[in-house]
């Protein structure tokens, strides 16, 4: 049997289940609140049963949308995992799943592996820079337009922290692209030129990352 009730302002389907027991139990799933009770249970007290646990169905409900949340493909370095909640500290990352216990610390761990693999590639490039320039400084952060920026006046760049999701060949010609720019401060064919030094394909790589925003 089905029916539905408002909850929260929202009209949610209700399917009661009737067995051989004594007791009613009730839980909260993705397409609805589930019911199982004994034959003999009128659709007044199921009703009643709703009103009153409408709270406790609510956060229910809340938690079941913040499992969702985790439980979802997530990418790493290029690599896709799926992202699982656990009531860990810490943080475990599997052959395809990570573990971990809510958002906030998968981002201050992301952040983290940011700052140490972007300052490795950024070091590993600049030695092999093919025109001098100054080492410059690196800032981190998220950006929602831009992949990457230069600031020749103060000789820094800033990279987005995005790119720590994605394969490091996107993070590199990132980062010979903003290099780049201390030498060339515009999109010139000199500046293009010496960006193909180090990354031949770099039309390509900017095709696909243009088409991640």
């Amino acid at each position: 049997m089905n029916m539905k009730v408002e909850i929260n302002n929202q009209l949610i389907d209700v399917f009661v289940i009737k067995k051989r027991q004594k007791n009613t139990y009730l839980r909260v799933k993705e397409d609805g609140i589930y019911i199982t009770t004994n034959y003999l249970t009128t659709n007044k007290y199921i009703l009643n049963l709703l009103r009153e646990n409408e709270n406790k169905i609510i956060k229910m409900q809340e938690h079941l949308k913040k499992k969702q949340e985790y439980n979802q493909d997530f990418f790493y370095l290029g690599k896709k995992y799926n992202i699982v909640k656990s009531n860990l500290n810490d943080i475990i990352i599997g052959t395809d799943t990570i573990i971990v216990k809510d958002e906030l610390i998968l981002n201050k761990w992301l952040v983290k592996q940011a700052r140490i693999i972007f300052k490795e590639n950024l070091d590993e490039i600049y030695k092999i820079f093919p025109v001098e320039i100054p080492y410059p400084s690196l800032t981190i952060r998220k950006m929602k337009t831009r992949w990457g920026v230069c600031n020749t006046r103060i000789k820094k760049i800033t990279l987005n922290l995005e790119l720590i999701k994605k394969d490091k060949k996107y993070l590199d010609y990132v980062i010979v692209h903003e290099l780049s720019h201390l030498v060339y401060p515009n999109h010139g064919s000199d500046f293009w030129h010496l960006v193909s030094i180090l990354v031949p394909n770099y039309k390509v790589l900017r095709k696909e990352l243009n088409s991640y925003e």
